[in-house]
């Protein structure tokens, strides 16, 4: 194992600026976390479910050691024990909101299935090259102890207790939705929020300790959501528009922000990284907004757009128009930059949110979408010309899709790239990816006066995986990151 490796995994005897060591996960501050070892590795869930390919889905470890001989490659896949668990977002049992706790070990990785409602608890501290099947908490227990189903985001808390979002009851029901809690022996414990006190949709959430707040998003009901995107389900009322204010750690439902017509299906949510500060964003896909969330000073909340992706006009495609859909963002762990994807449009781009009010574009990438040269579908300008975007090549391949989801080094400097949303909407939208896989990129990035390029050395193409292509999705490294450490 090369020392950095060694180093971030370790993740014990960080001093602080009293000179105190500390023996707990993660580090100090975010700030700290930023001089931290260069990541080595990267988990990423990988997805066979709804493809077509009757495998179970898996684990992969990437290496992404530039002098490794094996960097860009894939090392290791642990598969899981059963099949259409559909793999989605996953999180630590312990992260840097546990820091200092010296009982307290950031060893496994949870990662919840958001079809079949397992949960998969994975021991990366015995080999974290190679990492091994701990425990699997079952959808039977889950749903007898708590009505639970569909369960997407996992934080764990400084209790050392986990919590993960679910998005509805077995049958596919949005308002059977709430927030699970694992004991720290993975152990269904129950309800989070108070009785009475469920939000109409579930998604993501962060909590900001200092400010006695978690607020989570709303995607929609799985019973619409599994079946495709449908345009008709928004009318219904089958997708959320709302955020959900909670008093954190009791879970008492404070406050619903109705985001209204501009804010149409908020996926991710992210506070600053900074505990003292009382604000953060949410990505809203289908109106392509990205909302930012603030308290007033009688303890309420408010939101408002800052940053809004026009949609493009277009030809050969189900609609007259297409949306940017923001689908997943992040934000540096010195809060200075916000990186967000359009999955259909195709780009990722980079804002200087140093001024959270007035984000400034600072950097643009097309690595992908709908638009791109060769496709169908074409993009009409204001004077009614037609255009598509050119997409660079990398190592000669063509690259598929859009830009899904991200994840960031902890210096800032790099950008990890996967391209898979949803097996159900990656077959609707980009049916390529069913037949030839999803991959992943790197995006270097200008941490001083910003911008973003791709990576001409890195590319994992996932279409050449031993059992067949397969659906890249979420990324964590074995160190911790900016979309699952917490600080309090």
């Amino acid at each position: 194992m090369v020392e950095a490796e060694s180093a971030l995994l370790k993740e014990a005897s960080v001093e602080d600026t009293n000179g105190c060591c500390y023996k707990g996960p993660g580090y100090a501050t975010p700030l700290e976390a930023m001089s931290g070892p260069r990541e080595s590795l990267i988990y990423v869930t990988c997805v066979y479910s709804g493809t077509g390919i009757e495998k179970a889905d898996y684990l992969a470890t990437v290496d992404v050691d530039p002098n490794s001989p094996t960097y860009s490659k894939v090392v290791h896949r642990l598969t899981m024990p059963n099949l259409g668990d559909e793999l989605h977002h996953s999180g630590w049992n312990s992260c840097s909101s546990c820091h200092g706790d010296p009982s307290a070990d950031r060893r496994f990785l949870v990662l919840p299935s958001l079809i079949s409602g397992r949960i998969y608890v994975i021991d990366t501290k015995k080999d974290p090259r190679a990492p091994s099947l701990h425990k699997v908490v079952e959808p039977e227990d889950i749903v007898k102890k708590t009505g639970l189903a569909y369960p997407h985001t996992s934080h764990c808390l400084a209790s050392g207790d986990i919590m993960v979002s679910c998005l509805g009851d077995r049958d596919g029901n949005a308002h059977g939705n709430g927030f699970l809690l694992l004991d720290s022996e993975f152990n269904v414990k129950g309800r989070w929020e108070k009785p009475g006190h469920s939000p109409s949709f579930g998604y993501d959430y962060w909590y900001q300790p200092r400010h006695k707040t978690m607020i989570s998003s709303s995607w929609g009901a799985p019973s619409a959501f599994t079946k495709g995107f449908n345009l008709q389900h928004v009318s219904d009322g089958l997708y959320g528009r709302h955020l959900y204010v909670y008093s954190w750690p009791d879970g008492e439902l404070k406050q619903t922000l109705d985001l209204g017509n501009t804010g149409l299906i908020p996926l991710e949510i992210r506070f600053l990284h900074d505990p003292s500060k009382d604000t953060g964003y949410v990505g809203c896909a289908l109106t392509s907004n990205m909302v930012r969330f603030f308290k007033n000073p009688d303890e309420s909340w408010s939101h408002e757009v800052v940053i809004s992706v026009k949609p493009l006009k277009v030809q050969n495609w189900i609609l007259p128009e297409m949306p940017g859909l923001i689908t997943d963002f992040l934000i540096s762990l010195d809060d200075r930059f916000l990186y967000f994807v359009n999955w259909l449009h195709g780009d990722i781009r980079q804002y200087n949110i140093e001024d959270p009010k007035n984000p400034v574009l600072t950097g643009q990438v097309w690595v992908g979408g709908l638009v791109r040269e060769g496709s169908p579908v074409v993009a009409v300008a204001e004077d009614g010309t037609t255009y598509q975007v050119d997409v660079p090549e990398i190592q000669g391949k063509q690259l598929r899709g859009g830009p899904q989801m991200i994840q960031l080094s902890l210096d800032g400097k790099r950008l990890y790239v996967t391209n898979s949303l949803f097996s159900t909407w990656d077959r609707q939208f980009y049916p390529e990816l069913m037949e030839k896989g999803s991959h992943m990129l790197q995006i270097d990035v200008d941490t001083d006066t910003g911008g973003l390029a791709v990576n001409p050395n890195f590319l994992v193409d996932f279409e050449l995986e031993p059992d067949g292509p397969s659906l890249a999705h979420e990324m964590r490294y074995p160190g911790g990151d900016c979309t699952s450490d917490i600080w309090i």
